[in-house]
């Protein structure tokens, strides 16, 4: 392992590192940071990562991003460490966790036709392909644990590629603040850290004149702005954060993402969405994003 003083350079350079599940969306991640500027790398061994770094120095290139997945088994365990050591010397790293249900992977492997890396032909398809999607889980749960993780399951290809330009664009803090809206008939989000059920709120759904917008849209909002149960509801989910999320700064959390559900992922959680965001924006650096809204579903919220 190379010397920390390798990375030194005249100013930060930035290195996003792509990892998950097999399935789960790194190819259109890296082609969206790609677009967004970045010199990117697909399946880089951990062990190359410094010299990879050491060159885009010497080339003056300041963005960077890398992916790696489990089939690099053998140096999977020291990069953790790699990437602490890699932070500690002046780059700005961002560890980002692609997830999916299993459902979710056994579908798209099944759509594409193509075979899990650590799937054994031996074994019959479903049966080899559903072991593989468990070991690789067993094995990457270090990582996730230290990344943000995103969950791809039910998000569009757009969706992801603005998920990523958004984190990508988010300064680099102790803690990324995420608020996401969802809808429960879709199922929860497997990323989120807290999830808030608002589906006993007023709904804007039942008014004629209301439900083909959404909790974004000033109608909506002044509707449930009148309500009192939302302003509980708000309240009572900003004083919870407001007590915690300081003893999870401490905590050295780098990512903390809160769900707000309803029904269908429309209104009072896209409401209650942009009015935490917007109060969390005074004192942290929040990023926003709305799985179920088709327009403007993710976005940083700037300073």
């Amino acid at each position: 392992m190379s010397h920390p003083s390798q990375f030194e350079s005249d100013g930060p350079q930035q290195l996003v590192m792509i990892t998950g599940m097999s399935g789960s969306g790194k190819s259109v991640a890296l082609n969206a940071l790609e677009d967004a500027g970045y010199y990117c790398v697909d399946n880089l061994p951990p062990e190359l990562l410094t010299d990879f770094i050491s060159v885009e120095r010497d080339h003056h290139v300041p963005k960077m991003a890398a992916s790696v997945d489990a089939r690099s088994l053998s140096s999977l365990p020291a990069l953790p460490q790699l990437l602490r050591q890699i932070s500690a010397s002046g780059v700005e790293v961002k560890l980002v966790f692609l997830d999916a249900s299993d459902e979710t992977l056994m579908h798209r492997f099944s759509e594409t036709r193509r075979r899990h890396p650590l799937s054994t032909p031996e074994l019959e398809h479903h049966v080899a392909l559903a072991k593989a999607i468990s070991v690789e889980r067993e094995l990457l749960q270090d990582l996730r644990d230290l990344a943000y993780v995103l969950d791809t399951s039910l998000l569009r290809t757009t969706q992801l590629q603005a998920a990523i330009r958004a984190l990508v664009a988010a300064p680099n803090s102790a803690l990324t603040l995420v608020f996401q809206s969802f809808g429960f008939k879709r199922g929860v989000p497997t990323d989120a850290d807290f999830v808030f059920d608002v589906r006993m709120l007023p709904n804007p759904y039942y008014e004629r004149e209301l439900r083909p917008l959404t909790g974004i849209d000033a109608p909506v909002a002044e509707y449930l702005a009148s309500k009192a149960p939302v302003q509980q509801m708000f309240d009572d989910i900003k004083d919870f954060l407001e007590r915690w999320l300081p003893q999870l700064h401490n905590d050295q959390r780098a990512y903390v993402t809160v769900a707000i559900g309803c029904t269908g992922g429309q209104h009072r959680s896209v409401y209650l969405v942009e009015r935490l965001t917007e109060h969390f924006s005074r004192t942290w650096r929040p990023i926003k994003r709305h799985r179920e809204v088709a327009v403007a579903d993710f976005a940083l919220t700037r300073w």
